[in-house]
């Protein structure tokens, strides 16, 4: 059996990166999770749902990953990371005891450029699995996919909120080239 072209580099800086990519999933589910609660009975509330349901597939889908790389989860990193998204509710917004409408916006900011780094980061997992057969290529693909969906959503949303928070049309954002 002869050697890949490009054999894998690095084996202990994929577990750091894996790792840190698991604990923003940690994250954006404590994220989604609140915002379903904000949202609750607004057309935002049921693709919050499913996006909430496909973040928790893809943390197995993560944690599946690092068992197959002997990668152990560094609980730290998901503790620190759950500890600072709490710690972001009690940003001020310019209100002090009421929810801020900036904050729907920035919340929707924040989604869908971390969705836009998730996607980023299955798809150097995906890079790396040409070279290491116990990732699955499959799978990363789904995920690469998924993770574009979520994010076209996201942009829609993000530009629909803003338009309710600032006024215009949100349509106006499109001739910009999206994405």
């Amino acid at each position: 059996m002869s050697q890949p072209e490009h054999p894998q580099r690095n084996p202990e800086l994929l577990g750091i990166y894996v790792n840190d990519h698991l604990a923003a999933a940690t994250g954006g589910i404590e994220l989604v999770g609140r915002m379903i609660g904000v949202h609750r009975g607004s057309r935002w509330e049921q693709p919050l749902q499913q996006l909430l349901a496909e973040l928790h597939d893809e943390k197995s889908s993560l944690l599946d990953v690092m068992r197959a790389l002997g990668i152990p989860v560094r609980q730290y990193k998901q503790i620190g990371v759950w500890v600072a998204e709490k710690i972001t509710r009690a940003k001020l917004n310019g209100r002090l005891l009421s929810r801020s409408p900036l904050s729907d916006l920035v919340e929707f900011e924040f989604l869908a450029s971390a969705v836009r780094g998730k996607r980023s980061g299955f798809e150097t997992l995906r890079i790396a699995a040409e070279v290491d057969d116990r990732l699955p290529r499959a799978e990363l693909d789904r995920l690469i996919d998924q993770a574009h969906r979520q994010y076209e959503w996201l942009t829609d949303a993000r530009r629909d909120v803003a338009a309710a928070v600032f006024g215009g049309r949100a349509a106006a954002a499109e001739r910009t080239g999206g994405q």
